[in-house]
């Protein structure tokens, strides 16, 4: 029998057959729904954590020069922070030798920043707000777009003349009625002259990319942000392409050792944070979780894979005779081993097909009415397809093999 025309015989069962087919289906067709929902699921989560988490705290093909990482997902052990505390801080006069190692056509930009109170006689009070002393091509990294106004000059970020760019966010808080350009607010007492306000960045797990507000390092703002005079939080580099990664990193991490006078045997004392470095534990729980997405619905794709054995059984019992008939005009073991296999991988492909519409339903459903996000992966429907043929396949195995065995005469004696 054709390939075709076994799977035509399949699906012409599946009609006539419609309260058997059902169950014969339904363990595949749970077991791949839960699969593509899990893998939807954490394949969001992750695309949430790169692109809208640290793929707006660290910008594209950039890595941050800190004394110790600003992104820290997961538990750390207690001895490590210690190390952390222990750690130098960076200082402003790192920035220029730093500066004068990196490759041509490299961006770079110094930041401090900190939580402080913010506030405007606009508004009733003071606001709390993540306030950021910037220097360098800050706004370019990050890809900051200016919504109103202006960004600073060179002449202000020389300076330190007392400007600032503010957020969405500050702008509904501390101006609700007003226009905030060219009007002040206040930072540690300070009068502080907005120029321009950011477009929105939106949010991510509950912080807010808009409540921000920005100014010149140089101003008196950097002051308040840390302790000490002249310590900053990080110098960010920015390199032209992927490729120049490593070099830059290596350049950087060489100027810094010999400022830190470290010998070659000690490891380093400041840290060089990329996207990667601040998503490895990430990756190592998505690699789990996927796992788990994977293995969990195996539970329902056995059962699947019984039930169409037995369903398979009833069929070679119940097509005795049509086996007879077939083996007496010709038709050889491998033709009845072909047609029933066929015949049980179209069947658990189908329901593999129903399980994956369904799968892909339940993760909309599950990212429309909770927070978790939802991402079908392409590869996640190529497995549950594959996993759906291949449990047809495996089930089917042992009913084709009986019916192949059956002898064409005891066949055709059966009633």
């Amino acid at each position: 029998m054709l390939f075709f025309e076994s799977i035509r015989l399949a699906l012409s069962t599946i009609r006539a057959q419609k309260l058997k087919s059902f169950f014969t289906l339904l363990g595949v067709c749970i077991g791949v729904m839960f699969l593509i929902a899990v893998v939807s699921i954490v394949e969001g989560m992750g695309r949430y954590m790169e692109q809208d988490l640290i793929g707006k705290l660290i910008g594209v093909n950039s890595f941050e020069l800190r004394y110790r990482p600003n992104i820290n997902i997961g538990d750390v052990d207690p001895s490590v922070w210690e190390s952390y505390r222990r750690r130098p801080r960076l200082f402003h006069d790192d920035v220029a030798p730093v500066i004068a190692a990196l490759p041509e056509g490299a961006r770079w930009a110094v930041v401090s920043d900190n939580n402080l109170p913010v506030s405007s006689r606009y508004s009733g009070g003071p606001r709390n707000a993540q306030i950021s002393a910037v220097e360098g091509e800050f706004f370019a990294i990050r890809k900051f777009e200016i919504a109103e106004g202006r960004d600073f000059t060179p002449q202000e970020l020389s300076m330190g003349t007392p400007v600032v760019i503010i957020g969405p966010d500050v702008v509904k808080r501390l101006f609700p009625t007003v226009s905030p350009l060219g009007r002040e607010l206040r930072m540690g007492g300070l009068p502080y002259m907005v120029i321009g306000v950011l477009k929105a960045q939106g949010s991510a797990i509950g912080l807010s990319f808009d409540n921000q507000v920005f100014a010149p390092w140089q101003a008196p703002v950097h002051r308040l942000l840390n302790r000490v005079p002249q310590i900053i939080d990080a110098v960010i580099v920015q390199v032209p392409s992927a490729a120049q990664m490593t070099e830059a990193q290596e350049r950087v991490r060489q100027v810094m050792r010999v400022r830190h006078r470290l010998r070659p045997g000690q490891p380093d004392n400041f840290t060089l944070q990329t996207s990667e470095s601040a998503l490895a534990f990430w990756n190592k729980l998505k690699r789990y979780l996927v796992l788990a997405g994977i293995a969990l619905p195996a539970i329902g794709l056995v059962v699947g894979a019984i039930v169409i054995m037995n369903i398979m059984l009833v069929a070679v019992a119940e097509r005795t005779r049509e086996i007879g008939i077939r083996k007496a005009l010709g038709a050889r073991r491998a033709d009845i081993l072909s047609q029933f296999l066929v015949e049980a991988a179209t069947l658990s492909t189908v329901g593999a097909v129903v399980g994956i519409a369904l799968g892909i339903g339940l993760a909309k459903f599950i990212a429309a009415v909770s927070p978790l996000p939802a991402s079908v992966a392409s590869w996640s429907i190529i497995v549950g397809v594959a996993l759906g043929a291949g449990v047809g396949i495996i089930s089917g195995v042992y009913p084709a093999s009986r019916a192949s065995l059956l002898d064409p005469i005891a066949a055709l004696r059966q009633e």
